[in-house]
Order: structure tokens, then C-alpha cells, then sequence
């Protein structure tokens, strides 16, 4: 582990200082130092190493301190020193293929990368002006994703899941077959024992060649927590730069929230919805915006919420939900089923799916949803044998075509896929219904006036 304590001490005498007066619950009160926010500093202990802190907050003549670590031994009158104004990280395009912590540290054994470029933690999102429109879409790898819920490079999404879903799964399968240049995966709040299990089980060497990890587990101080969200983005930012398209895939926004809940509460913030504070609501656009498409690249989204009880009215699932360009929705009843990826399409949207594919594929997407749908009002009947065959000829088509569909949206954790494969998989479902709807009087299928022919639909490549 890389040891700061000797870089610390040689610039303590060169830096501006206070001195702790008081320690209460998780902060460290210094007196007579007049530090920005979110600086970071050094507490000079008498015995061990400096540890050091980020600056959460001021309280009448005294400035609250919030450490990386514990607090252990610290004493009253301990000197306090600015080591950074601007909450700053080192990247590179060595960090490569590394797993780093909330710090910015490798922690995969190796040796640490040597980095000459420094990136802004909390940069401000793009301005709006300057978002070009989202018109290309990504490939995935996730055939439902790709022909349903189709997401485009720069675009925002939401995946909203209980716990034990699969979100590591859908996560994991991304990063190895998607069309993105690079991956960051940020691991926020993780069980510890999990982090090792993505890695080699989800994620596979083939992933992590071309990601980017950042983790920060549950037994880590909150400030880490919420700096590894900041630092994944910044990681990201520096990829976009370079002119690559990026996939930032980020689990969880929920611990991020619950972390800023735990900094906000012990600077004294009060509390509001939920026990969350007023500055919660306030980080997460400012953390979601950075997110997008520049001109020299983009930066594609993936954010996963912990939905508490499987509520998705929550106040963060609601206010996350509110800011993204679209949701994906897990489901623990397609997950008792044992249907992998546990997507409830019906429940999840893409709100740049329009622009960034065709009219055929679109109609196509349309009709099976409709089906879907057409099943889903009327499962409680078929479920217990009181629908009669013939009462509704749609229903009757979606019966017979459920088998399909469900064949089509299941897929396995190491089988490819890519959205032309998913466009031209969709197509041949649709056009597979087109032939066995029923004919009406005039011996003409009862499509809608106006929507794509089924040789048109059949042709999709």
C-alpha cells in the first residue's frame, strides 16, 4: 500500500495551520484554520502517520474536518495542514486494466501507475449548448437492452433492482461486449467480499483489460465512498477527452446518497425526506450531468438504484429516475422465474430510443410491446385456466407467441450478442407474429393503418 505519511510530514511546516480542538462523532473541529470546502488536510498525529481529512463544513470561529480514516489517537491541539485547495486526482491512460481505490491508489498488487495528467474531482457538467444531440447508438451486448430499451452513446440510464437481481451480471456483461472503447466500473458501498467475485466471475480478464475499477466497500469511511463516485466520473471525463467513447457504469447511486446523508448529518445539516438532507438532492444532478456527449467523445451512463422494498417511489429512486434519460427495470418475479436479464420491459423506457433508430425498428419494438402487454392484462385469468381461447385475438396470438418472445429476451451470461444481431432478432419476431395473426373478413391481417408492412419489418438488418 502506498504510504503518504513521509510526503506529508516534509510539507506540513509549509502549509497553512490549525489546531484540533474538539472531536465530536465523526468530525474534528480545528480552530484558526480558514481552509476552502472539500479541501483536503493533514492531521499531524504525535504517534503514527498523518491522516487525513476533507473539509465538510464550518460551525462558528471553527472549521469541521472529515477524515479518510479513523480517527484513532487523535489528541487535543493536534496540528492541522492544507495539503490541496482543489480536490484534485492523478489519471492516465496507464490506469488501464487497474483496479484503484476510493483514493485514487492501486490496490491490485501491482506496481503504481506513474500518471502526469491531474483531473478536476468535481468538475462542473457540460453546458447544455455545448451537448450535441445523441444520434448513434451503443451496443451493449444485452439483446433486450439493444432491440427494446435501444441506448445511444452520451445517453443516461437507470437500472432500478432490489438486491440479489443481477445487476452485477448485467454489469459484468457490458463491460465485456459492449462496443464502448473503455469501461469504468465504480463500485460504491460494496460487500467486500463481492468486489474479488465481480471481478473474476463477472467481469473476467477479458473486461477488465479495457475497464477501469474504482472501489470503495461498506466498512470504508463515507468520504471515500462519495469521493469514488466523483473520482469514476473524473476517470471518465478523462477518456471522453481523449476522444473515446466511454461506458460508466456505476453501482450504486444509492450508497453515493447514503454516504453524502451520513457527511451532511455530522456537519449538521438537517434532516429532510427519508433522513436524507437538503444537500443529498442537490449532489446528485451535479454528479448525473457530468454524463454526456462532447465533440470529442461521450460518456455513456449506466447508474444502478437499490429500490428499498422494492419501492420504486422512493425519494432517491424518484429523483434519480427524474434527472436520467431513461430506466431499466429489474424484476424479482422474472428473477424467481430464473429469466436472465430480469428486464421488465414494459416497466423500462429509453427516451432517446427514437432518435437513434429506425422507423422499422420502432414499429417492431412497438408491436411487441403491445403484445407483451396484451399478455400481462390478462395473466391473472390465464394463470388459474379461466380465459377461453377466441375471447381476444390478441391475447390468443400473445399466448402462443410468449415462448418466442421469452427466448428472444432471455440470454445467458457469456452469450454474445450486439444490436445489429438484437434489431435483426427483433425483426424476425415480429414478422414470426405478422403470419400467425388472424385474418379478418377480407381475408387482410388486421394490422393498424399506417405501421411499416411486415416485409419491411421481416428485412431488418
Amino acid at each position: 500500500m502506498f504510504d503518504v505519511s513521509q510526503q506529508i510530514r516534509q510539507i506540513l511546516p509549509f502549509r497553512l495551520t490549525g489546531r484540533v480542538t474538539r472531536v465530536v462523532g465523526l468530525t474534528a473541529s480545528v480552530s484558526g484554520f480558514p481552509a476552502p470546502l472539500g479541501a483536503v488536510c493533514a492531521i499531524d498525529r504525535e504517534n503514527g502517520h498523518p491522516i487525513e481529512a476533507e473539509v465538510v463544513g464550518f460551525q462558528d470561529e471553527e472549521t469541521l474536518l472529515l477524515p479518510y480514516e479513523e480517527l484513532t489517537g487523535i489528541r487535543r491541539g493536534d496540528r492541522v495542514s492544507l495539503i490541496q485547495s482543489v480536490p484534485a486526482v492523478a489519471v492516465g491512460e496507464e490506469i488501464l486494466g487497474r483496479v484503484l481505490d476510493g483514493r485514487g491508489r492501486c490496490i491490485d498488487g501491482k506496481n503504481q501507475a506513474t500518471l502526469s495528467h491531474r483531473a478536476n474531482l468535481k468538475a462542473k457538467p457540460i453546458s447544455p449548448l455545448d451537448r450535441p444531440r445523441i444520434d448513434t447508438p451503443l451496443s451493449t451486448g444485452i439483446r433486450t437492452i439493444d432491440g427494446l430499451l435501444t441506448c445511444g452513446k452520451g445517453q443516461r440510464l437507470g437500472i432500478f433492482a432490489g438486491s440479489g437481481v443481477g445487476k452485477s451480471t448485467l454489469m459484468g456483461q457490458m463491460a465485456r461486449q459492449s462496443s464502448a472503447d473503455v469501461n469504468v466500473v465504480c463500485l460504491v458501498g460494496e460487500r467486500g467480499r463481492e468486489v474479488r467475485e465481480f471481478l473474476d466471475r463477472d467481469l473476467g480478464p477479458e473486461g477488465l483489460s479495457r475497464s477501469v475499477v474504482i472501489v470503495a466497500t461498506s466498512d470504508e469511511p463515507a468520504l471515500i465512498r462519495l469521493r469514488a463516485a466523483h473520482l469514476a466520473t473524473a476517470v471518465s471525463e478523462f477518456f471522453r477527452d481523449s476522444g473515446k467513447d466511454v461506458l460508466l457504469m456505476m453501482d450504486s447511486v444509492t450508497r453515493y446518497a447514503l454516504a453524502q446523508r451520513e457527511i451532511g448529518l455530522a456537519a449538521g445539516e438537517p434532516p429532510a425526506t427519508r433522513g436524507y438532507p437538503p444537500s443529498v438532492f442537490s449532489l446528485l444532478p451535479k454528479l448525473l450531468e457530468r454524463s454526456g456527449r462532447t465533440d470529442s467523445g461521450s460518456i455513456t451512463g449506466f447508474y444502478t438504484v437499490l429500490v428499498e422494498a422494492d419501492d420504486a417511489n422512493e425519494p432517491i429512486s424518484d429523483t434519480v429516475r427524474g434527472i436520467l434519460d431513461g430506466h431499466i427495470m429489474l424484476s424479482r418475479k422474472l428473477a424467481h422465474e430464473s429469466h436472465w436479464p430480469a428486464i421488465d420491459v414494459l416497466q423500462s423506457i429509453s427516451r432517446s430510443m427514437n432518435d437513434i433508430t429506425s422507423e422499422v425498428h420502432q414499429a417492431a419494438s412497438s408491436k411487441l410491446k403491445q403484445l407483451m402487454a396484451a399478455y400481462q392484462q390478462s395473466e391473472d385469468l390465464i394463470s388459474i385456466g379461466a380465459y377461453q381461447t377466441g375471447a381476444n385475438a390478441e391475447v390468443d396470438l400473445a399466448i402462443k407467441l410468449r415462448p418466442i418472445w421469452n427466448e428472444f429476451l432471455r440470454q445467458g451470461s457469456i452469450e454474445n450478442s450486439n444490436f445489429e444481431e438484437a434489431a435483426k432478432g427483433l425483426a424476425n419476431l415480429v414478422a414470426r407474429m405478422e403470419q400467425l395473426k388472424p385474418l379478418n373478413s377480407e381475408g387482410v391481417d388486421a394490422a393498424a393503418p399506417g405501421e411499416p408492412s411486415i416485409e419491411a419489418a421481416g428485412n431488418v438488418n
